[in-house]
């Protein structure tokens, strides 16, 4: 079937799809099983192990990204010729930098006798990055009471894969390696791909090692009792030369990366509460967002997450914004920006691209560029493009900041218009997808894998295919362009969206409730045969307020049943449906971002306990896992007594709409909402789960003023208290 006015267009392609896709992630080894450690600037980011070494095995994760292009691949040291002893690896609270400190194995000489104990020599390794250029520090400390004459030898490697190669994918020819050019304190490692981009990587050491090759650098040190030496090691991802290695650079760059964390994350509002763990998760969630974000020409945009999905993409970014709107709407203001300006104005069946359409997903690395992968610029997502809309309306209604939607107002414009034409193929009045090409991704809304979509007896679905959440994505749209087109005073045109809103509320209720199932069915195919299978999917319904309020509380019930909620969380599928998996990628897992949303819902139409339940579950995970740090997914194994979650092999961590949820669940349980006109906050029937006895916002900004606000449980009650008020800032409780 073709789109409307898309006569351009190939047909899609709508039979169902039987094989896992070639782009999903191969599960040849476990993150959880490594658990790395993971630092990020801009667009480049790195993997290490605890020793803070890069192995790139099959299915290693592991080394230096930059643009999607590994520069780093392999990274150890070794202390006379040994692998060191871990003591510790610590990122810091603001995900600033990596501290490795190790230390040496019993050595023995050629008689079998001890020649050095282990703890003698002490190895701190310091890494972060910063412009491109990952920036090590390594001190060497001699605590034996003898003299030591120790080797230190660094072992290098750059393979240059494209990171879907990394990924899993197989590539029947590669670009040309060049040989490796070394001199005295610097080695360059490049490689030409079949695009014809030359990628380098640049290696200084400061002070120049005894010996260096194209593979190794390699210093003698000599250490009395008690006395250290400094190396400094610089690691460059295709920039000019730094002016100069070692101490100065390193110390320069890590005050200016540290200055800069701290700038961003500054613009957040501070919380603070009664439990100290549910502390470290906070500031564990902010830190993370913050290290995911990156600074466009348009503003600030957080990235997906590390190490599959660290670029842009639309759908993860937009509902990372809706999470942390109460808390920083500049995030939202630059993920707007940015998305319109790379709004899709054309066909392109390769990039699933149609006029008015939103971003899915940016790449830069060699396969892009060739198109071997349709990543390059590609808008195979369904409901991106309603979702930016939402996001414009929530972002007016949260700032007031009419200037910048009029400046989007363009793009908001042709979004609509795609929703209409494009987005919707068949004039039925609901949004469908199909991928325009084989090459494009089977399945287009947020539950993308190749299974997720499918009826009662676990057949999977025949396209074009409408799913629940994105009827309530664009019921959000069209509200949300109501209240803007009111104060754009379009009055005419606000009362119209809204009675399109309307009428898509009644005819979504007749066409996706099922009484029997007790809830919104899953999807329509592309026959318009209801998949009838309960799933998260319908929480989304309450969270725009799509569903009409008398199935909300059969709806809320069916999600918080047994067979849907683990305990952790709300499944993506829950035990009683065909394809339930708990162990899959959307057929069983529980989500945070998910629940987050969800929980958004189920407060909107005050079932503000269960959002509370649902916050409860997520905390008890994070306080199994390590940093507190919520991973993209977990398994939707049900909850143990004395026991934690169980672990997805594969899990990006952090991921951005992940590390958001926490916070997302805050706002859902204290009812926090924004009248910019009346500049007025207020807290809706305030709820704080059992796990927070007292909790303080600090910094809670509207308009050009802000407050300070500490929420107390009072019996079953929660009493707001404002502590500071800086401007003319209302704050009401409604019990």
């Amino acid at each position: 079937m073709r789109a409307k006015g898309s006569a351009m267009s190939p047909a899609d392609v709508d039979s169902p799809v039987t094989e896992p896709p070639e782009y999903s992630v191969a599960a040849a080894t476990s993150l959880q099983e490594r658990r790395p450690n993971t630092l990020k600037h801009g667009d480049t980011f790195a993997v290490f192990d605890h020793n803070g070494d890069a192995y790139s095995g099959s299915g290693s994760p592991e080394g230096l990204f930059h643009r999607d292009t590994r520069h780093l691949s392999h990274l150890a040291v070794t202390i006379n010729g040994a692998r060191p002893l871990l003591l510790s690896s610590t990122l810091r609270d603001d995900n600033a930098t990596l501290t490795c400190d190790l230390t040496n194995p019993d050595f023995v000489d050629d008689s079998g006798a001890l020649a050095l104990p282990h703890d003698s020599i002490h190895l701190r390794r310091s890494r972060f990055l910063w412009n491109g250029t990952c920036y090590e520090r390594i001190l060497v400390r001699n605590f034996h009471e003898r003299p030591q004459q120790i080797e230190i030898r660094l072992a290098f490697a750059a393979d240059f894969a494209d990171l879907f190669e990394v990924r899993g994918k197989q590539r029947k020819q590669r670009g040309q390696m060049h040989p490796a050019t070394a001199k005295r304190g610097e080695v360059h490692l490049s490689y030409t791909g079949l695009d014809g981009q030359k990628r380098t990587t640049r290696l200084g050491f400061d002070p120049p090692p005894l010996r260096l090759s194209a593979t190794e650098a390699v210093y003698e040190i000599g250490l009395a009792p008690g006395q250290s030496r400094t190396l400094f090691l610089e690691i460059n991802c295709q920039r000019e030369p730094a002016i100069t290695i070692g101490h100065r650079s390193f110390f320069f760059a890590l005050r200016d990366a540290r200055r800069a964390l701290r700038t961003s994350s500054g613009r957040a509002a501070s919380i603070v509460s009664s439990n100290e763990v549910f502390n470290e998760v906070v500031q564990r969630s902010i830190s993370d967002l913050y290290m995911l974000i990156t600074d466009t020409n348009e503003g600030p945009y957080p990235y997906a997450g590390i190490p599959w999905f660290s670029t842009v993409f639309g759908r993860d970014a937009i509902i990372t914004a809706i999470e942390t709107l109460w808390l920083d709407p500049e995030i939202a203001r630059g993920v707007l920006a940015h998305l319109a300006a790379n709004q899709a104005t054309d066909f392109d069946p390769l990039s699933d691209a149609e006029p008015g359409k939103i971003l899915h997903e940016v790449r830069f690395g060699e396969m892009a560029e060739l198109r071997e992968v349709p990543f390059r610029r590609y808008y195979g997502s369904v409901d991106s493009t309603p979702l930016f809309v939402m996001l414009a309306g929530q972002y007016l209604q949260r700032t007031g900041d009419a200037s910048t939607i009029r400046t989007i107002w363009p793009n908001i414009e042709a979004a609509l218009k795609w929703i209409d034409v494009h987005g919707d193929r068949d004039g039925d009045g609901f949004v469908e997808y199909g991928r325009r090409t084989e090459e494009g991704l089977a399945n287009q809304g947020w539950k993308d894998s190749h299974d997720s979509i499918f009826h009662a007896d676990g057949m999977l679905a025949r396209g074009p295919i409408a799913i629940a959440e994105v009827q309530a994505y664009v019921y959000g749209a069209w509200e949300a362009a109501s209240r803007m087109l009111r104060v754009l005073g379009h009055e005419d045109r606000a009362v119209e969206f809204s009675r399109r809103a309307d009428d898509l509320r009644h005819r979504f209720d007749a066409v996706f409730f099922d009484a029997e199932l007790g809830t919104y069915v899953l999807a329509l195919d592309g026959d318009k045969q209801p998949c009838r299978v309960r799933s998260s999917n319908a929480g989304h319904a309450l969270l725009t307020g799509l569903a009409i309020p008398e199935r909300a509380e059969v709806v809320a019930k069916t999600l918080m049943s047994g067979a849907s909620f683990s305990g952790w969380g709300i499944r993506t599928i829950p035990v009683t449906e065909s394809r339930y998996n708990p162990m899959s990628y959307h057929n069983g897992s529980v989500w945070p971002h998910d629940n987050a949303l969800i929980a958004l819902g189920l407060a909107r139409y005050g079932f503000r306990l269960h959002a509370a339940r649902i916050f409860e579950g997520l905390f008890a995970a994070s306080t199994y896992i390590d940093l507190r740090r919520l991973p993209e997914l977990f398994c939707g194994f049900p909850r143990q007594r004395a026991q934690g979650p169980t672990f997805y092999p594969v899990a990006c961590i952090p991921q951005a709409w992940a590390a958001a949820a926490p916070l997302s669940l805050l706002q859902s349980c204290l009812g926090i909402e924004f009248h910019t006109k009346q500049m007025q906050i207020t807290f809706d029937t305030p709820y704080l789960p059992g796990f927070i006895e007292e909790l303080e916002i600090r910094n809670l900004q509207i308009g050009s003023g802000s407050v300070d606000v500490a929420a107390n449980r009072s019996g079953t009650s929660v009493v707001i208290d404002v502590l500071e008020r800086r401007g003319h800032v209302r704050v009401v409780t409604f019990a």
